[in-house]
């Protein structure tokens, strides 16, 4: 049987073989944004508040799993380039129970201590029965959302991107019709919501376990025993995924804080529809990442310098014209996201539409730095990928939040994204320089 990953691939090819793991992620978005609009119709402002001040927990569990997933998707295929297929399939085995297990940890909380949770996390007494709902829901499903991350990463290891989109579509609509029968006619408000999000994780992790239990050639389960190490490197690999994801959480927090010291509830509001809608627009950048990385991971393997110099000149070409492209779509459709979330004429509309506008030149940045942590990744290089994604997410972010709203007020808030993405651009772009050689830019031709 072909190996995908095994070939050389043109433009229109490369970007073939990358759509179904952006158009994945892109659904995979839609699972927070859905919830958002129709917590925000359909139960009201403190619904929407709870969920988002609980959101910085979800966080945790996205960060583990998708640590997990690329870093381990890297090491595996890396070995199927080596052609070591079945070392490739025993680590795999081994990753996915790690997965499971770690998803385990988080239902025990969900079980014992949603609550405590939500009160760490700032919920007030009104906020409080809302955000302990949703909270434990998700919990109890973490081991199932463990796997939905895991195989969006190893569908594409094993040549079935394709698969994996249509299971992540089959989710994302599961998810949206579920919310409007949860939340509408059955009115089971904020739990409604949180069952429908979990009803999509169930779709691919439970197809994701028959398909690769099922499967007799390629990757697929097979017998395994504890590999220690390849775990510990998978996840210092994938450790700037993580960082991204756990300075999400940290920085939403700052956000919350912030503006609700400069427009109280209101401004909650507005800055949690600009989230929500970067969210859904670097899903772009991030699906073509995790897209081309096993293609990436595989040639390294191989030691195919030309073949990877390649792939690097025509992913940058793609995120280059991307980026603009998104740039522009995000100011043409700002009106529009914006009013899913508040009707045209709220204060809230008015101030996230403001904000949104000045937020907007993120989209021009954020393309290259996401692809740079994920091209790292893929060649296992996990200390520059968390130096990159760490400055992006973290370091340039909150010191543009700390700073920033002190010298222009709200409009620092909006502005800190952009900024922070913008000196982030430099840096990514002196570590491709500096380490091009390894990829093959000016390696043998």
């Amino acid at each position: 049987m072909e190996n995908r990953l095994d070939r050389d691939y043109s433009a229109a090819g490369l970007l073939g073989f990358a759509l179904p793991t952006v158009i994945m992620m892109i659904f995979t978005s839609l699972y927070t944004i859905v919830d958002g609009i129709f917590i925000a119709r359909l139960v009201g402002e403190d619904a929407l508040a709870a969920a988002n001040i609980v959101f910085p927990c979800l966080c945790a569990v996205m960060a583990v799993g998708i640590m997990l997933s690329t870093g381990g998707s890297a090491a595996v295929a890396r070995k199927m380039g080596e052609g070591d297929e079945e070392g490739a399939r025993r680590d795999f085995t081994f990753l996915t129970l790690a997965g499971v297990s770690a998803g385990a940890v988080f239902f025990l909380l969900g079980l014992l201590a949603p609550e405590a949770l939500s009160r760490l996390l700032g919920a007030s007494p009104a906020l409080l029965p809302h955000c302990t709902v949703y909270l434990r829901v998700q919990l109890l499903f973490a081991p199932a959302a463990m796997l939905q991350f895991l195989f969006q990463s190893f569908f594409v290891a094993a040549g079935r991107p394709g698969l994996g989109l249509g299971l992540t579509v089959a989710a994302g609509v599961t998810n949206g019709v579920l919310d409007v029968v949860f939340m509408g006619p059955m009115k089971l408000g904020i739990l409604g919501a949180a069952l429908g999000t979990v009803s999509g994780y169930l779709i691919p992790a439970v197809c994701g376990l028959a398909f690769f239990a099922l499967r007799r050639q390629g990757l697929r389960f097979a017998p395994t025993r504890p590999r220690w190490r390849m775990l510990g490197k998978s996840c210092a690999n994938g450790s700037s995924e993580m960082v991204t994801n756990l300075a999400a959480a940290v920085v939403t927090f700052l956000f919350n804080s912030i503006m609700m010291t400069y427009a109280g509830e209101t401004g909650v509001a507005a800055i949690t529809i600009v989230l929500y809608a970067q969210f859904l627009l670097t899903a772009l950048y991030l699906g073509f990442s995790m897209g081309v990385a096993p293609l990436i991971s595989f040639a390294y393997g191989a030691e195919n310098r030309r073949r990877l110099r390649r792939l690097f000149s025509r992913c940058m070409v793609f995120l280059l014209a991307g980026s603009v492209g998104t740039f522009a779509l995000a100011l043409a459709l700002a009106g529009g996201i914006v009013g899913l979330f508040s009707p045209a004429g709220s204060a809230v509309n008015a101030l996230a539409l403001e904000g949104f506008r000045l937020f907007s030149p993120t989209f021009l940045f954020a393309g290259v730095n996401i692809f740079a942590s994920a091209f790292f990744t893929a060649l296992s290089d996990g200390r520059t990928s968390a130096i990159v994604s760490f400055a992006r997410t973290f370091g340039f972010l909150t010191a543009g939040l700390l700073l920033l709203p002190r010298l222009m007020g709200v409009a620092g808030v909006w502005l800190a994204v952009p900024a922070a993405e913008a000196l982030c651009l430099g840096l990514s772009l002196f570590f491709l320089w500096r380490y091009r050689g390894v990829y093959g830019a000016d390696g043998p031709r």
